[in-house]
């Protein structure tokens, strides 16, 4: 099995790339269209910021790559953002993939300090039928790692959901598209439950 992570000038990838060797997976990093294309899972992962990072995939060519990808896909914080319509973060235009807009949060109570960092629950796992098996295995209300200053509202394509200063969704579906607000590969053995759902059982 092909598995590749795509290299777009984003942060987090080698912790990325680590946490899929531990469950035996040998990533490819990479930014070259053909090796991306014919990859059995893909990998979107990102921290930074919105508007820069999307001139990065444009000026390569990856913003349509991405959405024209037929095998499993999986986003992870900013690579989940930047598959909707549009961020509030530098106003920017983004995929296209999920057709709504990511939002700031607004906090009016100091104990909800943003950035959202930390360990936090998800609940409503699955609650979409066409999502077969990122959520096996993983109880609800299960803990998981955020760090992140805009989220994305609950809407039909949420499949997990996670309540800081309102609830959001802390995860997304779509066809062969799947996507993390939280990061997996910072979150455990419950991060390693989705990651080795997304590389084996879908």
């Amino acid at each position: 099995m092909k598995v590749v992570i795509i290299d777009y000038n984003a942060g987090n990838i080698r912790s990325v790339e680590n946490a899929l060797k531990r469950l035996g997976v040998e990533p490819v990093i990479t930014a070259d269209h053909e090796l991306i294309r014919t990859a059995d899972k893909v990998i979107f992962p990102g921290v930074g910021e919105a508007a820069t990072t999307m001139n990065f995939l444009k000026e390569r060519g990856l913003n349509t790559l991405i959405k024209g990808l037929k095998q499993p896909v999986l986003g992870i914080c900013l690579g989940m953002q930047l598959m909707c319509r549009y961020s509030e973060e530098g106003s920017t235009p983004c995929l296209g993939i999920f057709d709504t807009d990511v939002k700031r949060f607004v906090s009016n109570r100091h104990e909800d300090k943003v950035p959202h960092v930390g360990w936090n629950t998800i609940y409503g796992m699955g609650a979409s039928s066409v999502t077969p098996g990122l959520f096996d295995g993983v109880a609800e209300n299960a803990y998981v790692y955020f760090v992140h200053s805009y989220y994305v509202p609950v809407g039909s394509f949420t499949i997990a959901t996670t309540d800081y200063i309102l609830p959001f969704s802390a995860a997304i579906q779509q066809g062969n598209f799947y996507a993390t607000q939280f990061h997996p590969e910072k979150s455990g053995s419950i991060g390693e439950q989705i990651l080795k759902n997304f590389l084996f059982e879908i």
